[in-house]
């Protein structure tokens, strides 16, 4: 998080508080943070450097959340914005980090840990407490970052914003002549240019490398008659962008018009299908109809969507058997695609948040295709 970012001391206390409820609700002892996305979104904080020296903040409802942090990193945590909500508790080279965070655990308690904590610290603190057990806070706690506040949901719109930006720039160059990773440094520019921190990732799959929705960019040079499929995004002011748009370098074909279309309209049935108290499922749902109706269903190969906060991707995700009901303030992408092996490909993703009546999108560029030179 940059120091642009509107967050308090009080916000990331309340987060705090409301992370170690939920985790007592969940029959959880306490919540352990390592440092990643969930740290910073709970204090603001961090590391200059992660090492593997321990740093882990520890939840527990109705206690003081403590951040266990190594001595030389003590200072840098000191000056954390959600820093006055926390004891810290350092400890030195030489010294056992796992017997100084056991002390504040419950010798037989079950645990939230991070995704992102490094196993030799799991097994650390499992040898110091034989008699724990953990679960990741994915399974544990899916919902804790999916519902945004209002400054949140403004920082997102902003990074959106940014996002659609660069769109609007990278359709102006040329693409026919020129490599994939010619335009994707492009496209990097523009977000930088737009005011994003971190970049990361560039899409530029072109032609046939359009069917694989992953595609690295390389070194194919992009032809005159080929769709591109672009998806970009990344992180301003500390949260997240992501948005794709399919391009075609000169006059499409009538079964490219078609496909593109599909994909349009199967986003938009998405999108209507967004509003409160509807399963995750159910806007999958919407936007897979669309396209198997068509004939396409198994050319659509990935889910519909995935939230957005600190990070790019993060619960919650629209696809089959998730039954987790939106709420107001959530915030994910929507994005149907078609893949046609050896051949091209089409997506199209806007981010979406849910109100208290429907959905609003934060990408607003044009979901018609753009020809492009």
């Amino acid at each position: 998080m940059t120091g642009s970012t509107p967050f308090t001391a009080d916000d990331y206390r309340a987060r705090m508080a409301r992370a170690a409820r939920a985790a007592a609700d969940a029959g959880l002892a306490a919540l352990l943070v390592a440092p990643g996305p969930d740290l910073v979104w709970l204090t603001g904080y961090t590391p200059t450097a992660i090492t593997e020296r321990l740093t882990l903040l520890v939840l527990a409802d109705g206690q003081d959340p403590v951040l266990v942090v190594p001595t030389l990193e003590a200072p840098d945590a000191a000056h954390a914005t959600g820093a006055p909500a926390l004891t810290l508790r350092d400890w030195t080279d030489g010294k056992d980090p796992y017997a100084a965070t056991a002390a504040l655990l419950d010798s037989g308690g079950r645990f939230g840990i991070s995704d992102n904590a490094w196993a030799m610290h799991l097994l650390g603190l499992q040898n110091a407490l034989p008699g724990t057990s953990y679960a990741s806070l994915t399974d544990a706690l899916p919902m804790l970052r999916a519902v945004k506040d209002t400054a949140e949901l403004e920082l997102l719109a902003a990074a959106g914003a940014a996002a659609d930006a660069a769109f609007e720039e990278i359709r102006k160059v040329p693409f026919g002549g020129r490599r994939e990773s010619e335009v994707a440094a492009d496209l990097a520019e523009l977000l930088r240019r737009f005011g994003h921190s971190q970049v990361d990732f560039t899409i530029v799959a072109s032609g046939p490398n359009g069917a694989n929705p992953h595609h690295e960019n390389g070194g194919r040079v992009i032809e005159r008659g080929d769709m591109v499929v672009l998806d970009f995004g990344g992180l301003k002011d500390g949260y997240g962008s992501d948005t794709s748009r399919t391009v075609h370098v000169g006059e499409p074909t009538d079964e490219e018009r078609r496909v593109h279309d599909l994909v349009r309209e199967a986003q938009e049935a998405g999108f209507r299908a967004v509003r409160p108290g509807v399963a995750c499922q159910e806007v999958d749902r919407a936007a897979r109809k669309v396209i198997a109706d068509a004939g396409y269903g198994e050319y659509f190969i990935h889910r519909t969507g995935h939230g957005i906060g600190v990070t790019t991707h993060e619960p919650p995700y629209m696809i089959e058997g998730e039954r987790q009901p939106l709420v107001p303030g959530m915030c994910f992408s929507v994005e149907p695609g078609v893949y046609l092996p050896g051949r091209f490909g089409v997506r199209i993703e806007d981010i979406v948040t849910v109100t208290e009546d429907g959905g609003r999108r934060l990408n607003d560029t044009t979901r018609d295709m753009v020809i492009v030179d």
